[in-house]
C-alpha cells in the first residue's frame, strides 16, 4: 500500500514492558471511512489523495496497520471521582509516534477493540461518542485551547451493544503523547523506583527538554505543570467549557484537553453546571474545575516525591509549597483572561471585584454566557434581559469609566473582546443534531457544524442564527453521556 506520509518513531516502547502491553486491533467487519480532517493531514504532512476511502478506512479501522506502526495499549492508573483505581487503555491502541516537522505526535486507535486492560469491557466505541470527540476536539484547537484532535472516523460495520445497540466505530486520536497523571501513579503503584526515574525521564525529554539541566528537575516538572494546568482550565472556563470527568488518568501531562466524554459547554451562566450523567455530585461542576485540576496535581506530586529528595519529608514539604502556587497562578491567570474578554489590556486592583459582580449579574439573570459577552460593546443587537437590568446599567458605567483608564482608544476594546470571546461554541443541542443526523446516514450537518465551528471569532452577524442562538426550552440537553 501506498504510504500517504507516516514517519513513525516509536520511543515509548523503550521504556519497561511494565507500562504497556503489545495488542493488535480487533478486525473490523466491513470498515467505512465516515470522515477525515483534512487541515490536520496537512498539518501533519500526509497526503491521503491516491488513496481510496476504502484504503483510507482499513489503515484507521486497524486492518492495515502501516509499516513501522507501534500497536501497544499503554498501562495507567487513576483517581476517578476520587477513587484510586487500576486502569490503562481499555478500547484504544497506540498505531506509533509520527513525526512531522520535528514534532511528535501520537497517533491512537480508539474504540478499536479489547486489550489487557479492558477489564469487562469489550474495547469498542459507538459512532455517536466517536463524532462527539471530533467536534469538541476540533472547537477547541480553534478557539486556540491547547486539545486532542480526531484525524479520522470509520465506521466498523459491526453493532456495539449498550442500552441499546448502536454503529461501532474507531477514531483516530493526534495528541502529543497520552502520558497522564495517571502513568506516574500507575508507577509509584508498582512501587519500582527505577520505573518511576524511567517514566520521569522520559516525560522530561518529551515535554519538558528546558530543565533537562535543572537542579532539581522534579520539583522544576511541577512548577511547569502548576503553570500548564492553570492556562488549561483557565481558558476552559473562558469559553464557557466543562470537562465532565476530571478524573487524574485524564488530565494529560502535554497540557491537551483530553477525553471528551461527557463534556459541554455552558449556555445560561451558572458557576455550578453540571451536565455529566455520572457526576452526581457535582465534583466536576464548571468551578470546581480549578480545584480539581490543584487536586490532581497534588496526586501527581505524591507520586514523583522520592524524586524530588532522599528525605521524603523535605521531599513533601517542597512538593507542597510548588502545588500550593497553583492557587495563585491560576487566579492571576484567569484574571487576564477575563479583563480580556471585557476589553481591558491594564491591570487594575478593583478588576477582579468587576468581573464578578458582571457574573454574579449574569446568574442572577440566567444569561447566556457566550452571548452575552459577545454583545456587551454593544447590547443594542440584543434583546438579552440583562442588558435592560438595573443592575447591569450600573455595573455598565463602572466598566466604561474602567475603559476609560485605559492607556489606548476605548475602541481598542472591542479588537480585543473580539479575539476572546467566541460567536460560536458547540452548543449542546446542535451536537446532539449533528450526531444524530450522522447516525442516520446523513453527514450534512454534522460536517456543516464542523466547518462553521473553524472561525469561532468571526463577526456574528457572518454566523447563521441557528449556530449562535441558545437553545429552546424544548431544544436544551440536561445531561451528557461517557458513551463507554
Amino acid at each position: 500500500m501506498i504510504n500517504p506520509g507516516f514517519n513513525f518513531n516509536n520511543t515509548y516502547k523503550n521504556l519497561p514492558p511494565e507500562f504497556y502491553s503489545e495488542v493488535k486491533p480487533a478486525n473490523a467487519q466491513s470498515p467505512e471511512l465516515i470522515i477525515i480532517n483534512d487541515d490536520l493531514s496537512e498539518n501533519l504532512g500526509f497526503d491521503f489523495s491516491s488513496l481510496s476511502s476504502d484504503h483510507i478506512a482499513q489503515i484507521f479501522s486497524g486492518n492495515s496497520l502501516p509499516e513501522d506502526s507501534c500497536s501497544i495499549a499503554q498501562a495507567y492508573a487513576g483517581h476517578q471521582f476520587g477513587h484510586f483505581t487500576i486502569l490503562g487503555d481499555g478500547r484504544a491502541i497506540l498505531m506509533g509516534e509520527h513525526i512531522s516537522n520535528g514534532e511528535r505526535f501520537d497517533i491512537q486507535l480508539k474504540g478499536s477493540g479489547p486489550t489487557p486492560y479492558s477489564r469487562n469491557g469489550d474495547g469498542l466505541a459507538a459512532l455517536g461518542p466517536m463524532l462527539r470527540e471530533y467536534i469538541i476536539g476540533e472547537a477547541m484547537h480553534y478557539l486556540n485551547i491547547p486539545s486532542t484532535r480526531s484525524l479520522a472516523v470509520v465506521k466498523t460495520g459491526t453493532k456495539v451493544q449498550r442500552e441499546k445497540e448502536y454503529s461501532g466505530a474507531i477514531l483516530t486520536r493526534i495528541s502529543k503523547s497520552h502520558i497522564r497523571v495517571g502513568t506516574f501513579q500507575y508507577a509509584t503503584f508498582i512501587n519500582d523506583r527505577n520505573l518511576l526515574e524511567k517514566l520521569f525521564d522520559y516525560t522530561i525529554e518529551r515535554h519538558f527538554p528546558n530543565i533537562e539541566n535543572s537542579e532539581n528537575k522534579a520539583l522544576d516538572f511541577l512548577d511547569q505543570m502548576v503553570d500548564q494546568q492553570a492556562n488549561l482550565v483557565s481558558n476552559w472556563l473562558r469559553v464557557g467549557f466543562i470537562h465532565g470527568v476530571m478524573n487524574t488518568d485524564n488530565m494529560a501531562l502535554s497540557g491537551e484537553t483530553i477525553d471528551y466524554g461527557p463534556c459541554a459547554f455552558m449556555d445560561n451562566y451558572d458557576p455550578s453546571t453540571v451536565f455529566s450523567s455520572i457526576d452526581h455530585q457535582g465534583r466536576y461542576a464548571y468551578a470546581n474545575q480549578p480545584i480539581i485540576a490543584q487536586w490532581n496535581l497534588a496526586r501527581l506530586a505524591e507520586s514523583i516525591l522520592p524524586l524530588i529528595d532522599d528525605d521524603l519529608d523535605k521531599s513533601l514539604k517542597e512538593a507542597e509549597e510548588v502545588i500550593n502556587q497553583f492557587s495563585d497562578t491560576y487566579k492571576s491567570k484567569w484574571l487576564d483572561v477575563m479583563r480580556s474578554k471585557i476589553g481591558l489590556s491594564t491591570e487594575d486592583v478593583k478588576d477582579q471585584d468587576l468581573i464578578r459582580e458582571l457574573m454574579s449579574i449574569m446568574n442572577e439573570e440566567e444569561s447566556d454566557f457566550t452571548n452575552t459577552f459577545k454583545n456587551l460593546y454593544d447590547p443594542s443587537f440584543s434583546n438579552d434581559s440583562i442588558f435592560k437590568n438595573k443592575k447591569f446599567i450600573a455595573w455598565n458605567k463602572k466598566w466604561q469609566n474602567r475603559l476609560n483608564q485605559e492607556s489606548q482608544p476605548v475602541d481598542k476594546a472591542k479588537v480585543i473582546m473580539n479575539k476572546n470571546n467566541p460567536s460560536i461554541i458547540p452548543r449542546n443541542h446542535i451536537v446532539e443534531h449533528a450526531i444524530v443526523s450522522a447516525e442516520k446516514g446523513d453527514l450534512a450537518p454534522f460536517k456543516e457544524f464542523v466547518d462553521i465551528l473553524k472561525d469561532p471569532y468571526l463577526d456574528a452577524s457572518s454566523i447563521p442564527d441557528y449556530y449562535k442562538n441558545p437553545p429552546k426550552e424544548s431544544e436544551k440537553v440536561l445531561q451528557t453521556f461517557c458513551g463507554t
